[in-house]
């Protein structure tokens, strides 16, 4: 009787985060479609306008989407492991999310890239992205619990931060965050030594694999922003999504078989929809949203909330439990990633001077 609770407790606060977010991309989707001719007539300055309320209002809602979403996915990761192969699990999931984002934006926008280079980017950031990271990911989850798994993928930020010092020249590394990349690689070897102690290799291999790819994604990243491509958010998501999922399904069926013969719980295709639909669709929508909006170090403070949310909901539903070491481990990376985020004194005079100079600029 208590794990059909559980169950359905675990269904509920999914449905409820789902709910959330989609009554978000609804607002947010007016904003990514807009019609050329209304951008055009926009008012320059924030307060100049309702639109651009609107929009400076969204800003934040979607970045607090994508820490609520992005914890929740963890769990449901884990959950949809219990049934199903970890490549296989990753390639219908995105090959869903390709499908919804295509169906969002056929009629819409531009579904192709304006240059031949444009194709290779999207196909080597998407290989790095979703081939190489998501699957290294799920692998690891198999030997890892969702809370320490989200942790190691918060090393992201520490590799982005290298990445956009030599490919952003407006993100120059800074002695303070080089302090705290130092410390949250210092938590990420303890847990790892942690897991290999008492958990053996498997463990060992898998923390080090889902680390592995939060490199690859954080490059990912980096280099996507540094192109300022002109595609429309939907579609340099499913683009990326195209070619990384590729070689996932002719390697899932490979080793894993026919799909058809996996083991299609409810609870599995409940949590491959969730993670389809919501957990990849929707919230590459708003990162790609975002991307232009706000710096690759601020977008990535994601990285620094999602860890604990993710281990509260693996302790109140997933019956997961932390050892004081993992925990120590936990605290120096996120001690870490919070020494990068935080604004140095020059870099809050700069905001400072921008906001002021906005201020006192003419009304357009």
């Amino acid at each position: 009787m208590s794990s059909r609770v559980t169950k359905f407790t675990k269904i509920g606060l999914i449905a409820f985060e789902s709910c959330i977010a989609v009554r978000l991309a609804g607002h947010i989707s007016a904003v990514l479609y807009e019609p050329a001719e209304r951008r055009e007539c926009r008012p320059m300055f924030a307060g100049d306008s309702e639109t651009t309320k609107q929009i400076n209002w969204r800003i934040p809602a979607a970045w607090l989407t994508l820490c609520i979403v992005w914890s929740s996915t963890w769990l449901a990761i884990k959950v949809g492991l219990r049934d199903l192969p970890p490549i296989s699990y990753v390639a219908i999931r995105f090959l869903v999310a390709i499908i919804a984002l295509v169906l969002v934006s056929v009629g819409r926008v531009r579904l192709l890239p304006k240059r031949r280079s444009d194709y290779v980017v999207l196909a080597f950031t998407g290989v790095l992205m979703f081939a190489i990271n998501y699957a290294l990911l799920f692998w690891g989850e198999l030997y890892v619990s969702s809370g320490l798994a989200a942790i190691l993928q918060a090393s992201i930020p520490i590799f982005g931060m290298v990445f956009a010092h030599w490919l952003l020249p407006e993100e120059p590394l800074r002695w303070q965050r080089l302090l705290g990349a130092f410390g949250s690689i210092g938590g990420v070897a303890l847990i790892c030594a942690r897991l290999l102690s008492f958990n053996g290799w498997l463990a060992f291999l898998g923390g080090l694999g889902i680390t592995v790819g939060a490199a690859s994604a954080a490059f990912s990243n980096v280099l996507l922003k540094s192109r300022r491509m002109d595609l429309a958010p939907a579609m340099m998501a499913a683009w990326q999504m195209i070619f990384g999922t590729a070689p996932l399904l002719v390697i899932g069926f490979v080793v894993d078989g026919n799909p058809a013969r996996f083991h299609w719980t409810g609870m599995a295709i409940f949590c491959l929809l969730y993670l389809a639909i919501i957990g990849s669709s929707l919230t590459f929508l708003l990162l790609y949203w975002l991307m232009p909006l706000m710096s690759v170090t601020k977008l990535q403070t994601i990285s620094l909330i999602t860890p604990p949310g993710a281990i509260v909901l693996g302790w109140a539903l997933g019956g997961e439990r932390l050892s004081a070491w993992s925990l120590l481990g936990a605290c120096f990376v996120l001690a870490g990633v919070w020494m990068i985020f935080r604004p140095l004194p020059d870099e809050k005079r700069a905001a400072e001077r921008a906001l002021e100079s906005q201020v006192a600029a003419p009304r357009a």
